[in-house]
């Protein structure tokens, strides 16, 4: 009997960063019909990563395998998102045939509020499109996430994410400059 292939799922923000965990079997891969959005949350007064549906419109992210299909640590990681079934996703991983995707979980949402996004956060999911589609994949980050008007706070002297990773000049200087094209100060 041939054993069943590992889930995998699909990482967009920070899990997109393979610095900030170590799930085996990582590739680019880009799922359709989604879009990115700062998400404010009845869980914690920052800003979430999370999806949207949205036709027409394609994202970048890193798929990873979840060994034996224990997804219980993710799931802890992620506690205020729900999985999903991942549909139309490109990757080169023939063994990925099952791929799931993490959404805020709409019970969490917040009506109302000022959730700003942690740029110690940002830094970190900017990082890790930098290593994995270069400074055009930063680029295409920005372009396809929503939810900027949630504001930034600026925790870079003391990083309040709990997977921030140390960021260059360079790195930071590429956020700061798309932040300053979306004429967001950080």
């Amino acid at each position: 009997m041939t054993p069943k292939p590992d889930p995998f799922f699909f990482g967009y923000g920070s899990l997109v960063n393979r610095a900030t965990h170590a799930y085996p079997n990582a590739a680019p891969a880009r799922a359709r019909g989604w879009a990115r959005i700062w998400q404010a949350t009845t869980v914690r007064q920052i800003a979430y990563l999370s999806v949207i549906e949205a036709p027409g419109t394609q994202i970048e992210g890193l798929i990873a395998s979840v060994p034996g299909g224990d997804w219980a640590a993710l799931d802890a990681r992620e506690h205020a998102y729900a999985r999903h079934a991942l549909r139309d996703v490109h990757h080169d991983r023939p063994a990925a045939t099952a791929v799931m995707i993490y959404q805020v979980d709409p019970r969490h949402i917040a009506p109302t509020g000022r959730h700003p996004i942690l740029l110690s956060y940002l830094d970190t999911v900017a990082q890790g499109f930098l290593r994995e589609f270069g400074e055009a994949g930063v680029a295409r980050f920005f372009e396809t996430t929503q939810g900027w008007e949630a504001g930034i706070r600026n925790d870079r002297a003391a990083p309040l994410y709990p997977r921030a990773q140390v960021t260059t000049d360079r790195e930071r200087a590429l956020v700061n400059a798309a932040l300053r094209d979306l004429g967001i100060s950080g």
